[in-house]
């Protein structure tokens, strides 16, 4: 019972690795079957590349009937995953208790906003809301005059990690115990977390030891450098990778300058550095960039953008995208399964539900294209 872009997420990497999974949706759909270009209406493209390997069913909880083909559904399942907030769900009789009751091995599952233990319990919440709440927009702004959000839907599908390794987790606990448990993830608490991993820096002790904030991470240097023609990602990180670069590019003065000789040292001068590395980068091309560091064992890396990952030579080398015919959209292109498992592997068995009906319903694979 899950929309949007967490519980689809997390329960897509489920499904990808074999579990079944039946997606009951209300009436109008999941809201982001609207999201992104289409050919039909409710089959827009964010809703494709959330909900493969999954069934489909559409059911009213207000209404009695539909409730009890829900319940019934519950009654039969491992898990029990929903981001309708826990006070409807009460109402509806949908609560953990109540499922619970019924089914005591039953993993309930509650992909909520906020923890319900605190005051921002019932508060709606979205990517952009919880970007900003958890700190991520007010760093990825720390450079400019304004908070800004990232360019992609992270809280989600964060929150959406978080929740796919806390239900097996769960599983395997059941295996030993013989009982189910509710989980609460919330998406507040774990952006917060994630976030803060680097950046509580100095609050990490208490009294605080200096000020929050990672400072490689933050310096407004720390972006993708300007050649005399384009860009190139690099990061020479350890002492030998500092030198080797220095060396190579011809700056023996950096070289032997005491404030990069040490990853200790450059701890404290990492805006000096950076602005260092960045008037370096301008004085050769991106091709002699990549010719130069390609033997250095230094990290480096093009600056790719949608269409040319399509067409990189390493993910097709692994297979990592499929074409694959859905029965009512057409040629579609999908991302593979990306972790590999040597004798349980996961797979695309089959493609997003259309219109979910009033029954269960699976909408197969026709094949690769």
């Amino acid at each position: 019972m899950s929309t949007v872009g967490m519980g689809p997420f997390a329960t897509q990497i489920l499904g990808d690795m074999g579990a079944e999974v039946i997606k009951v949706e209300p009436p109008e759909g999941d809201v982001f079957r609207t999201a992104g270009p289409s050919v039909h209406t409710g089959m827009g493209a964010v809703y494709l590349n959330l909900n493969r390997n999954k069934q489909s069913v559409t059911l009213d909880a207000k209404q009695a009937a539909d409730r009890e083909e829900l319940l019934r559904l519950a009654d039969g399942a491992d898990v029990f995953v929903s981001n309708v907030r826990p006070q409807a769900l009460a109402r509806l009789g949908l609560g953990a208790e109540a499922l619970r009751a019924r089914n005591p091995r039953l993993i309930y599952c509650s992909a909520v906003g906020f923890g319900q233990d605190g005051p921002y319990a019932g508060r709606p919440a979205f990517d952009d809301i919880i970007q900003a709440m958890s700190g991520l927009a007010s760093l990825q702004g720390a450079n400019s005059d304004a908070p800004a959000y990232i360019n992609t839907i992270l809280a989600d599908k964060v929150a959406g990690l978080t929740l796919a390794y806390a239900i097996p987790m769960a599983l395997y606990e059941r295996e030993k115990s013989g009982q189910g448990q509710t989980l609460e993830v919330p998406m507040f608490e774990t952006l917060v977390a994630f976030s803060l991993v680097e950046h509580m820096g100095g609050h990490t002790f208490d009294p605080p030891r200096g000020g929050a904030g990672y400072a490689r991470v933050l310096s407004p240097h720390r972006k993708p450098y300007r050649t005399s023609d384009g860009f190139i990602a690099l990061l020479p990180y350890t002492d030998a990778q500092w030198q080797r670069f220095f060396k190579l590019a011809g700056c023996n003065e950096l070289a032997l300058d005491p404030r990069y000789a040490t990853a200790q040292a450059r701890a404290g001068c990492f805006d000096e550095l950076y602005a260092d590395l960045a008037n370096v980068v301008t004085q050769r091309t991106t091709q002699a960039w990549l010719d130069l560091l390609g033997d250095a064992d230094i990290p480096h890396s093009r600056i790719l953008g949608i269409p040319e990952l399509l067409d990189d030579p390493h993910l097709a080398a692994t297979g990592f995208f499929k074409r694959v015919e859905h029965p009512t959209e057409g040629t579609l292109v999908a991302t593979n399964v990306p972790v590999r498992f040597s004798r349980t592997p996961g797979s695309i068995r089959s493609l997003a539900p259309s219109q979910a009906p009033n029954r269960v319903q699976q909408q197969e694979a026709v094949g690769e294209a």
